[in-house]
């Protein structure tokens, strides 16, 4: 019996044997042709059918994940039909006179190292995406089929690392876990396995001889066990057991409130990024919607979704949710969430560049649009709205007034609107220092501990070399939390949490305490939490 330890992704206790995960690994072989156009075509057949795989995949991982998650694939597609990727492998094939595969494979390594040598983290991340993109389109051209079988007996697959392609396309029916020795907590990967409920470990210096031997991981601890012997197996069957005793004992507090046992009560809402995700808020009994990020529907569309367009989605999650709160996050495009037809310029620092409410802002009648569609589907659930990346009273006084003109003219023409709150999210640091003045002209806050850890500890949260210094439990951000929360009460309005954080159950004591008045998670964090709070005195 051997242990290894790992990082962490998801909790919970998988027994079975192991399975090692080998990619397919297409040997490119340098042949020439004179048929260019031949090879053309069969570049372009190849690069369709590999879309057509993407658009696939995306539906499907739309399903299983959610948009957020799916949202990877997406991107993949849009990189396959980049001018300059197919300009340069349909070059090669011409004046080298050789086959498609090999004029793949060599633009997809100049490619990938010409973005691994860039300094943002963000185009260095855009390496991998390359490497993954040239690799499906030549095993069309090699005719191999990319299906990620992993047999027909549940297994932990453990690799050296797995695309998101990948995890997606294994059969969830057999995957017990997976460990991988690269990757990062914060990578596509990681958070399908979170989303997904799968235990998993990453950073584990792993061997190919583990394949076909039984093994053990415990997403608790972090830690897996090769070929245990009788009485670890004996200990970990139990500690099994009793996880899943303690998932029927979550199932027991549906219904119940979300109340200290000395009378605090929290609002737990949870955090959505589709229609289709409704279902998962539902199961989970949460109390509301806590954030609802509205871009997939730009991020979904060819053109700027319609008014009518955007209705009928914020309508339909109102009317599903049946008089509980619903709060919609406005556009939060840029950065790493790109739609082509927004024409948003490359940027060197794309996490504190042109995105959220700074284009809204910008562009007026996108953002007009979208009010429009918000305010009219308020009349069918009470909805409440939320602005992000806000850093300064101006801001906000300036939403204020494009609010104000809109409610005017739909009222003027006899459209019927219902009350809405108006919040803004907490995720800079100038927005949490200033909150004591943010907070006169809100009704409440929501505090967005993704984006505020990354710019107040100034780590790329993206970025798996730092992983070791991405600490959101530090000091600093636990007192900009309170503070904030501080500030909010003082002018009698409401305090949230919709990052990652919420969900983190290390610290929900610790945020109760404080006084936060509501925290949003995802559908399956909101039993786990519930039952911390409720045993809180």
């Amino acid at each position: 019996m051997k242990e290894y330890f790992g990082k962490k992704i998801f909790g919970g206790i998988a027994i079975g044997k192991i399975s090692f995960y080998s990619k397919n690994q297409n040997v490119v072989v340098r042949k020439k042709t004179e048929d260019s156009e031949g090879e053309i075509a069969r570049y372009e057949a190849a690069r369709e059918k590999a879309i057509e795989q993407l658009h696939g995949l995306y539906e499907k991982a739309l399903k299983e994940v959610g948009e957020m998650n799916a949202e990877i694939f997406e991107v993949h597609a849009m990189m396959l039909e980049d001018d300059d990727y197919n300009d340069s492998v349909k070059n090669i094939i011409t004046s080298q006179k050789v086959n498609a595969e090999y004029a793949v494979g060599v633009t997809g390594d100049n490619f990938s190292e010409m973005f691994a040598n860039m300094e943002d983290d963000y185009f260095k991340a855009r390496s991998a995406d390359v490497k993954d993109i040239s690799e499906r389109v030549i095993s069309i051209l090699c005719g191999k089929t990319s299906d990620s079988d992993i047999g027909d007996e549940p297994v932990i697959v453990v690799a050296d690392d797995l695309a998101p392609s990948e995890t997606v396309q294994m059969d969830k029916t057999k995957l017990l876990a997976f460990v991988t020795k690269f990757g990062s907590s914060n990578s596509h990967t990681a958070i399908l396995a979170r989303t997904m409920g799968i235990p998993a470990l990453i950073g584990v210096d792993i061997d190919e001889e583990w394949n076909g031997k039984t093994g053990i991981i415990d997403g608790f601890e972090g830690k897996l066990i090769v070929e245990p012997d009788e009485a670890a197996m004996n200990d970990y069957v139990k500690k099994q057991e009793a996880a899943k005793e303690q998932k029927k004992l979550l199932q027991s507090l549906k219904g119940k409130d979300t109340v200290t046992k000395s009378g605090k009560q929290i609002k737990l809402y949870a955090n959505i990024g589709n229609p289709s995700d409704l279902a998962a808020v539902v199961q989970n009994d949460a109390a509301g919607i806590g954030l609802f990020r509205s871009e997939f529907l730009y991020l979904e569309a060819s053109d700027y979704p319609t008014e009518d367009e955007q209705l009928k989605a914020y309508k339909q999650v109102a009317e599903t949710m049946a008089g509980k709160k619903v709060i919609i996050r406005t556009l939060d495009i840029g950065a790493d969430k790109q739609a082509d037809y927004f024409n948003l310029e490359k940027e060197e620092n794309p996490a504190m560049g042109y995105r959220a409410i700074r284009i809204c802002l910008t562009r007026e009648e996108v953002f007009k649009t979208q009010l429009r569609a918000l305010y009219r589907a308020s009349a069918y659930g009470n909805i409440a709205i939320m602005y992000p990346m806000i850093t300064s009273v101006d801001e906000v006084r300036r939403i204020k007034e494009i609010s104000k003109q809109v409610r005017e003219e739909l009222v003027a023409t006899g459209v019927e609107i219902g009350e809405v709150e108006e919040g803004i999210m907490i995720e800079t640091p100038a927005a949490a220092i200033i909150s004591d003045l943010l907070a006169k002209e809100v009704d409440f806050f929501s505090i967005g501990t993704n984006d505020l850890t990354q710019y107040t500890l100034a780590i790329d949260r993206q970025n798996s070399k730092l992983d070791e210094f991405y600490n959101p439990h530090h000091e600093a951000i636990l007192r900009m939390i309170k503070m904030v929360i501080d500030n909010a009460h003082k002018e009698g309005i409401w305090a949230g949490i919709c990052g990652e954080l919420g969900a983190d159950t290390e610290l929900t004591e610790r945020f109760v305490e404080m006084g936060i008045d509501e925290l949003s998670v995802s559908p399956a964090c909101v039993l786990p939490i519930r039952k911390i709070v409720r045993d809180m005195d």
